[in-house]
C-alpha cells in the first residue's frame, strides 16, 4: 500500500468517525481522575499506584518506526481538528457542585474516626464501592456501635456521592458506572495494610 492510499484510508476513517454521535459515552478515564481527586481530599495525599519513578523509555519497535509514528501523530491531530469542541469538551468530569463538595467535608471528617479501624483490619473496602465492618472481634467491645454507626453514615454518603456526581454531569444513568470506578480506585489508593474484597475473598494490601 502505498503511503498516500494509507494516508486516505486513515482521514477516510477519521471523518466516519467524526460523524459519529459521540456526547453519550462514558468517560471512564476523566471518572478514574475525578475519584482519584475526591479519595484525595477525603483520605489526604498520598502515593497513588502508578505514579511516579516511571522510565523514559520506549519499545525498541516504537524507536525503529519513526516514520510511521510521525504519521500517526498527524492522523491524531487530524481527528482533534474534526471533533467539535463541545464533544471533546465532555470528557471532563464536574466534582464541584455544593451536594459534592458537602458531602466530601463529611466524609474527610468522618474518616479520621474510620482509619484506626482500617489499619486494624476491622473494617474494610468492598468490591461495590462501599465499606464494612470485616472482624469485629478486632474492634473494642466499647466502640463496635459507634463503629457501625459510622460504617452506616459512611456508605449512605458514599451512594450519594455517586449518585450525584452523576446528577452534576448531567447523566443520571453513569451513577453504576461511578460507582463501580470509584470502587476500583478507592482499593488502588487504599494504605497498605488495608483490607478489601476482590471475588468475594479478603486481601490485605
Amino acid at each position: 500500500m502505498t503511503l498516500s492510499k494509507w494516508l486516505t484510508g486513515i482521514i477516510s476513517g477519521l471523518m466516519l468517525v467524526s460523524c459519529v454521535t459521540i456526547n453519550i459515552y462514558f468517560p471512564a478515564a476523566a471518572a478514574e481522575k475525578a475519584a482519584d481527586r475526591i479519595i484525595e481530599d477525603v483520605w489526604g495525599p498520598g502515593t497513588r499506584p502508578g505514579e511516579g519513578n516511571q522510565p523514559d523509555t520506549a519499545p525498541a519497535e516504537e524507536q525503529s518506526s519513526a516514520i510511521k509514528n510521525h504519521y500517526e501523530t498527524a492522523a491524531v491531530n487530524i481527528l482533534n481538528w474534526l471533533i467539535p469542541a463541545a464533544a471533546a469538551a465532555q470528557a471532563d468530569i464536574n466534582i464541584n457542585s455544593p451536594a459534592i463538595n458537602e458531602l466530601k467535608t463529611d466524609m474527610k471528617e468522618r474518616h479520621n474516626q474510620l482509619e484506626p479501624f482500617y489499619n486494624s483490619g476491622g473494617i474494610g473496602l468492598t468490591e461495590d464501592g462501599l465499606i464494612t465492618v470485616r472482624d469485629a472481634k478486632s474492634i473494642p467491645l466499647k466502640d463496635r456501635n459507634r463503629v457501625n454507626a459510622l460504617v452506616a453514615d459512611e456508605n449512605k454518603d458514599r451512594k450519594s456521592l455517586y449518585a450525584e456526581i452523576a446528577r452534576a454531569n448531567g447523566h443520571p444513568e453513569w451513577q453504576d458506572d461511578i460507582r463501580q470506578t470509584f470502587a476500583k480506585r478507592w482499593i488502588s489508593n487504599a494504605a497498605k495494610g488495608w483490607w478489601y474484597q476482590q471475588g468475594g475473598s479478603w486481601k490485605q494490601k
